[in-house]
């Protein structure tokens, strides 16, 4: 070995083998966003989003127009209940977008086992704990901010079809600011839920059908029961009854306080994350 081998510092990734987080981090959102499906995916999600809306909104100016002729001497007061109302209308359709977005979670981390690609990706990122964690930030933050942008833009949509029937909207509130912000992390937090379902079952199609019973069927079953289990159950669910206390002024009776909901709702991710981050670990690829 010569001299200035010997003289050459010796470097070493105290973070183990692999490539560092920030490079797995750059790598997968590479992944993510030259899939043409799930540019698709996020492109229908916006133009759902902003087609409720403005169906919202044109139903909300009828009725607001209709009940203005029954009653002329309470146009002002009309008018600002309809403005209250139509606060909600550019993100009515959040409940309904978790059917796009939430597959999508599953599906970037189930294809790398439906495909056979696992094998590559973990032999290149070894620490399966930074690649499921990279993944995660990236589907989470794609669904946020596409659910917040197009959400936006549906709130132009909305002022430009209320503004025909003398309906103001403030997009600057602090009430809509919340409910945009709110509902752009609870469609990321079913969009995490679904990549760690994806990773649990590492079937794209199991995770799919067992996110849409958890998010669609399970809460109309549970309302078919009756009697209390929506109360002692069906709040808890990954429903839009956890966003209604987030973006609720004032507390609605029979559901979570602000601060359980927003709990739950973590809780949604976190526990089934760490199942899945257990999972990835001691199971062979």
């Amino acid at each position: 070995m010569s001299a200035s081998a010997l003289s050459r510092p010796v470097i070493r990734n105290s973070l183990g083998p692999g490539p560092a987080f920030h490079r797995v981090l750059k790598s997968e959102f590479i992944k993510f966003r030259t899939l043409r499906s799930t540019l698709i995916l996020l492109a229908a999600a916006a133009i759902q989003i902003m087609g409720i809306a403005a169906l919202g909104a044109q139903r909300t100016g009828e009725t607001f127009a209709a009940r203005v002729a029954s009653n002329p001497e309470l146009t002002s007061r009309i008018a600002a209940q309809a403005g209250e109302i139509a606060i909600s209308v550019p993100t009515q359709g959040v409940g309904m977008v978790v059917l796009i977005v939430g597959p999508l979670g599953v599906l970037f981390m189930s294809s790398e086992f439906t495909t056979g690609m696992a094998r590559s990706t973990f032999a290149a990122v070894p620490k399966r704990i930074s690649l499921f964690l990279a993944k995660l930030v990236v589907v989470m933050v794609s669904a946020f901010a596409v659910t917040a942008v197009a959400s936006y833009i549906a709130g132009l949509v909305t002022i430009s079809i209320l503004d025909s029937y003398k309906i103001a909207v403030d997009l600057g509130s602090p009430q809509f600011i919340k409910r945009l912000l709110v509902c752009g992390v609870y469609v990321a937090a079913i969009a995490g839920f679904g990549m760690a379902l994806g990773t649990i079952l590492r079937s794209s199609a199991g995770g799919v059908v067992s996110l849409i019973g958890l998010v669609f069927v399970a809460p109309a079953t549970v309302d078919l029961l009756g009697g209390n289990w929506f109360d002692t159950v069906g709040k808890y669910l990954p429903t839009n009854t956890l966003l209604i206390p987030l973006t609720s002024v004032n507390h609605v009776p029979d559901l979570l306080e602000a601060w359980q909901a927003a709990l739950v709702l973590g809780a949604w991710v976190v526990v089934p994350a760490a199942v899945a981050v257990l999972l990835l670990k001691k199971r062979d690829v």
